[in-house]
């Protein structure tokens, strides 16, 4: 589903150039469900940002679905999106004039879904999430658990082929964090969406059937687990 083949990205500070990724490459199979971590610096939110086509590499490509998005303008990037990618941020994201059913729907809107349709999807998806009794509220009115469900319902309302999540439990505390997180896996499991995750927890990671651990812009271990977490690559 994802092909990286010999990605670099270099920034220039000031006179100085810093490069965040140096050769990277990786693949990632449908419906995978992979971690990307690293201390800061390390390259996994310019990683993130590289996959998801919001920043153009130095050198190297992204294929993803067998479309070369490093070579797509801003235009076609627009729509690839809208059709193939959704996205989780830890900040949520949500829109504070909207209820909860009207933050989920809103994508849908772009793809040109009538709004009782929008609406049965949305409720659909928040019900699945036991959001249920808070689908009238707005944002101020939820918890950053609740929140965050949202912005979950909200990624996968469209029934995207990968999703990308950037720290997406960074803002929750522990048990939060750890319904979050089973509930990431299984909804990408029954929807078989390919999932990357970026996070700077490695415990939180090795819930993930895979893990790619990045150092000063290398991939210095990529591990997959099964179901009982003990094959290693």
């Amino acid at each position: 589903m994802i092909k990286v083949e010999n990605l670099r990205k270099v920034y220039k500070v000031g006179t100085e150039k810093v490069v965040a990724l140096d050769n990277v490459s990786l693949e990632i199979e449908k419906g995978e469900f992979c971690c990307i971590v690293g201390t800061s610096g390390s390259g996994k939110s310019t990683l993130l940002n590289q996959l998801a086509g919001l920043e153009k590499p130095t050198k190297g490509r992204v294929v993803i679905d067998g479309q070369n998005i490093s070579k797509m303008t801003e235009k076609q990037l627009a729509v690839f999106r809208q059709n193939t990618i959704g996205f989780i941020f830890q900040s949520y994201n949500l829109m504070p004039t909207l209820t909860s059913i009207e933050n989920v729907a809103f994508p849908l809107m772009f793809k040109g879904v009538e709004k009782s349709v929008r609406e049965k999807k949305a409720k659909a998806i928040l019900k699945e999430m036991n959001m249920e009794s808070r689908m009238h509220h707005k944002p101020t009115e939820l918890s950053g658990g609740q929140q965050q469900r949202v912005g979950i319902a909200r990624a996968f309302v469209g029934h995207p082929k990968v999703i990308f999540a950037d720290e997406p439990t960074g803002n929750l505390d522990s048990k939060t964090t750890e319904q979050v997180m089973e509930m990431l896996l299984d909804i990408s499991e029954k929807n078989n969406i390919t999932f990357v995750m970026v996070t700077h927890d490695p415990q939180l990671a090795k819930k993930a059937k895979r893990v790619v651990t990045l150092v000063d812009g290398h991939i210095i271990s990529d591990t997959k687990y099964d179901k009982e977490k003990v094959e290693n690559n």
